[in-house]
C-alpha cells in the first residue's frame, strides 16, 4: 500500500480542434472524428502553423519546434503536486519518471525534470508505455518501505503529438500532449491510499502498437481496442469483487484512449457515467499521463469513502490496475 499526498498535471496551451484536423484535408471531418472516437479537442506543444505546414512528416524536427521543453512540462506538473502535498523540492527523496515518447535515450527523463525542479535525489525511469503509471506504483510498492525515502515524485511526461503523422487520418485525431505528477510515500500516512496493484504483459503482441526510433506512431487499432476493453473490464470487475460492500461508491478512471472504449467498460462493469471520471473529450489520448491527469483535474472533487478503480493499458502489450481509496471523514 502507498499513500498519495498530491497530484499535478500540465497541458500545453495550443489546442487542436476537430475543425483544425478537418482543415488538414486528410479525410477526417469533424462529425467523423466525434462519432469514431468521441474527442473534440487535444493539446499540443507544437505550433499549429508547424503542424499545418509540415504535418509533422519528420518527427526528428518536433522537439526543436516545441513551444516548451519536457523538463518545463514535468516541472509544471510537479510543482502543483508538491503544493497540494504541502511539500518543497527538498522533501523529495527519489524521482521516478516514465514516458512512451522520450526525447533522450540517456539520461533518464527523471533526472532532467529533477534538475528543473532543483531536486537532488536518485532518479530513474520505468517504462511500460501507456500502462506506466500503475507499473511505476507497483514497483515502488514492492520495495522495502524501510529503505525508501519518505516522499517520492512520480512523473509521466508525454509528447505524443511529436510522434503523430498528421497526414494519417486514423492517428491524427487521437493524441494530445500532457504530463502528470504524483507525490507518494510508503511511510508517511495520508487519507488517500493506493493499493491492489496488478499488472502484466502479453509480449506476443508487442508489434501491435509501436513508435520506432525517430518514427511515427502505429497501431493495429481494432486488435488493440479489443485488448483494452477486455483487460480494463477484467481489472475493474476484480476490484469490484474485492470490495462488494463499496460498489455504490466505485468510480472509474481508465486509459483515455477514446471515449467509446471507456463507455464500453463502464457499461460492462455497470458504472454510471456520473461515476466515470475522464478528460479524453477535451485532451485526447495523452499516453501514460492520461489516467493520472484525470485524477489530478478532479483533485478537489475526490470525496471521503470513494473507491476509484484505475485501469490502464498500453503497448507491449501491457495492462495495469490499482485502487485509490479515500478515507471517509467519519473514520
Amino acid at each position: 500500500m502507498l499513500y498519495l499526498h498530491g497530484l499535478g498535471h500540465f497541458h500545453p496551451e495550443n489546442v487542436i480542434t476537430n475543425r483544425f484536423i478537418s482543415e488538414l484535408d486528410i479525410g477526417s471531418d469533424e462529425e467523423w472524428i466525434l462519432e469514431r472516437v468521441g474527442i473534440a479537442e487535444r493539446r499540443t506543444s507544437l505550433p499549429l502553423d508547424y503542424i499545418r505546414r509540415t504535418k509533422n512528416c519528420d518527427p526528428r524536427a518536433a522537439p526543436e519546434a516545441s513551444t516548451h521543453t519536457r523538463a518545463e512540462a514535468g516541472a509544471g506538473a510537479g510543482r502543483i503536486a508538491l503544493q497540494r502535498a504541502g511539500l518543497d523540492a527538498g522533501d523529495i527523496g527519489m524521482v521516478v519518471s516514465g514516458t512512451s515518447t522520450p526525447h533522450y535515450t540517456i539520461p533518464a527523463e527523471a533526472a532532467i525534470i529533477a534538475a528543473e525542479l532543483d531536486i537532488e535525489a536518485p532518479c530513474l525511469d520505468i517504462n511500460a508505455a501507456c500502462s506506466t503509471f500503475v507499473v511505476q506504483l507497483a514497483h515502488i510498492d514492492a520495495m522495502d518501505p524501510a529503505r525508501t525515502p519518505s516522499f517520492i515524485l512520480v512523473l509521466n511526461p508525454e509528447n505524443y503529438t511529436h510522434a503523430v503523422d498528421y497526414s494519417d487520418r486514423k492517428v491524427a485525431p487521437l493524441f494530445g500532449d500532457g504530463t502528470s505528477a504524483a507525490v507518494i510515500s510508503a511511510r508517511e500516512p495520508s487519507k488517500m491510499t493506493l493499493e491492489c496493484f496488478d499488472y502484466g504483459s502479453r509480449p506476443a503482441g508487442w508489434d501491435r502498437v509501436r513508435i520506432p526510433t525517430c518514427g511515427h506512431f502505429y497501431q493495429d487499432g481494432n486488435y488493440v481496442q479489443r485488448f483494452a476493453i477486455r483487460t480494463a473490464t477484467e481489472g475493474v470487475r476484480k476490484l469490484q469483487d474485492q470490495y462488494p460492500l463499496h460498489r455504490n461508491r466505485f468510480k472509474f478512471v481508465g486509459h483515455q484512449a477514446n471515449f467509446m472504449m471507456l463507455s464500453t467498460v463502464c457499461r460492462r462493469c455497470e458504472i454510471p457515467q456520473a461515476r466515470h471520471l475522464h478528460n479524453v473529450a477535451d485532451f485526447g489520448n495523452t499516453g501514460s499521463s492520461s489516467a493520472p491527469t484525470v485524477l489530478s483535474q478532479n483533485w478537489e472533487r475526490l470525496g471521503g469513502g470513494d473507491h476509484i478503480a484505475v485501469a490502464v493499458v498500453g503497448s507491449g502489450l501491457t495492462w495495469g490496475h490499482a485502487l485509490l481509496k479515500i478515507e471517509s471523514d467519519e473514520c
